[in-house]
C-alpha cells in the first residue's frame, strides 16, 4: 500500500520513504561480536582494570613529567620522583587520619541502631497485623503453659546450633590477604605508570608507524592520539580540581556545623567525587547517619545531609559541566548509560573509568569514516 499526498495542483505525490535493507547475517555477527566483547571485558577485568588505571594516571602525571624534563631532569628520574612522592603523600594522609577514620567506622553501627529505635518509637500505634501476631504469640504461650510437657519424639535427634567462637586468627588472616592484594595492585599500577612515563612518546611513534604507509593514515592517527590526550588530560584536570574543591568545602562546612571528624568527611567527599552519581549518594547518606548519631535529632541529620547534597549538586550540575564544556561534547544521556554499563562490568572502577573510555571511543569514531555514525550518536 502506497501513501500519497497531493501538491498544490491536486496531483497525487508519493511520500518520501527511507529504504534501509537489513542483512540478518550482518546483524547477527554484530550481536555476537558485542556479546564476545562484553564477555572478554568482564573475564579479563583483573588485567584490564590495572592497565586502564595505569594509563589514566600516566595521562594525569604526564604534564608534570614533561615540565621536569624541560628543566633538564632525566625522564626516568622525574617519573620515579613523582610516583614515590605521590605514594608517600597518600600514605602520610592515611596515617594522619587513621584514628579519626577508625572512630568514624565504629560509630556507624551505633547510628544505624539508634535510627532504627527512633523509627520504631515514632510509630506508636500498632497495625492490625501487629495485633494479630501478638495475639497468636500469646495463644501459643498459653497452650505451652497449660498442656503437658512432652519430650522429644522417639527416633528424633535434638540438634542444638552453637555459634562458632570468635577466632582472631581468621580475621587477621583475612585482613592480611586483603592488605597483600591491595599492596600488589598498587605496586603493579605504580610500575606500569613509571614505564609509561619513562618511555615518553615511544608508543605514540610506534602507533603512527604502524598506522599505514600513506601520509593521510599517519595524519589521522596523530589527530586521534592528540584528541585522546587532550580530552583525557582536561577531564582528569577538571576531576582533580573539582574533587579537591568539594573536599575542602565539605570539611569547612562540616567544621562550621560542629560535625566530628570533619577532615575525614572532607577526604571521603573528595575521593568519592571521582565516582559519578554514586559517590554523592554515599557521602550524603553517611553524613546524615553520623550526624544523627552525634546530635540525636532528625532535623540536624537532615541539615548535615542537605549541606552535603547542596555541595555535590552545585559541583555536579554547575561547576563541572561548565569546566568540561570544551573537553568533550558528549551527550549526558550517553555518559549516564555508559557509566552504568561500565559499572556493571567492572564495579566501582568501571564507574571511574567509564567517562575516559567513552571519550577515547568517541575520539576514534570521529576520525574514522566508517565509524562516524557512532561518534555522532555519542555526541551531544
Amino acid at each position: 500500500m502506497t501513501t500519497e499526498q497531493r501538491d498544490a495542483s491536486g496531483d497525487a505525490q508519493p511520500e518520501p520513504t527511507l529504504h534501509a535493507p537489513v542483512d540478518v547475517r550482518s546483524v547477527s555477527l554484530v550481536v555476537l561480536a558485542v556479546l564476545a566483547t562484553v564477555f572478554t571485558l568482564h573475564w579479563a577485568s583483573v588485567v584490564l582494570i590495572p592497565v586502564m588505571v595505569g594509563v589514566m594516571f600516566s595521562y594525569a602525571l604526564s604534564p608534570i613529567v614533561e615540565r621536569l624534563v624541560r628543566w633538564r631532569v632525566p625522564r626516568a628520574i622525574s617519573a620515579a620522583i613523582l610516583i614515590v612522592g605521590l605514594l608517600a603523600s597518600v600514605v602520610g594522609l592515611m596515617y594522619s587520619l587513621a584514628d579519626d577514620a577508625n572512630e568514624l567506622i565504629e560509630s556507624l553501627p551505633k547510628a544505624t541502631q539508634k535510627l532504627r529505635q527512633v523509627m520504631r518509637s515514632g510509630n506508636q500505634a500498632p497495625s492490625p497485623m501487629d495485633k494479630v501476631q501478638k495475639a497468636a504469640t500469646q495463644l501459643e504461650q498459653a497452650a505451652e503453659e497449660s498442656g503437658p510437657r512432652s519430650s522429644s519424639p522417639r527416633g528424633a535427634t535434638r540438634v542444638v546450633i552453637e555459634r562458632p567462637r570468635f577466632n582472631i586468627k581468621d580475621y587477621l588472616w583475612t585482613g592480611t590477604l586483603g592488605l597483600i592484594t591491595l599492596i600488589g595492585q598498587v605496586t603493579i599500577v605504580s610500575f606500569l605508570v613509571f614505564f609509561i612515563l619513562a618511555s615518553g612518546d615511544t608508543f605514540r611513534r610506534k602507533m603512527v608507524a604502524i598506522a599505514g604507509p600513506t601520509f593521510a593514515q599517519k595524519k589521522v592517527t596523530v589527530q586521534v592520539l592528540d584528541d585522546i590526550t587532550r580530552q583525557i588530560e582536561r577531564y582528569l584536570l577538571v576531576q582533580v580540581f573539582t574533587s579537591s574543591l568539594v573536599g575542602l568545602v565539605t570539611w569547612l562546612v562540616f567544621l562550621w556545623m560542629g560535625v566530628e571528624h570533619a577532615a575525614v568527611w572532607g577526604v571521603l567527599a573528595g575521593v568519592l567525587n571521582f565516582i559519578p552519581y554514586i559517590g554523592a549518594v554515599l557521602v550524603t547518606g553517611g553524613a546524615a547517619m553520623v550526624g544523627f548519631l552525634q546530635f540525636g535529632t532528625v532535623e540536624m541529620a537532615l541539615a548535615i545531609g542537605g549541606a552535603s547534597l547542596v555541595i555535590q549538586t552545585l559541583e555536579g550540575y554547575l561547576l563541572t559541566p561548565w569546566l568540561t564544556s570544551r573537553a568533550s561534547k558528549m551527550s549526558p544521556v550517553v555518559i549516564f548509560v555508559g557509566v552504568l554499563a561500565w559499572g556493571w562490568l567492572w564495579g566501582a572502577w568501571g564507574l571511574i573509568l567509564g567517562v575516559p573510555i567513552l571519550m577515547t571511543v568517541k575520539a576514534v569514531c570521529d576520525r574514522v569514516e566508517d565509524l562516524r555514525p557512532i561518534g555522532e550518536l555519542l555526541g551531544d
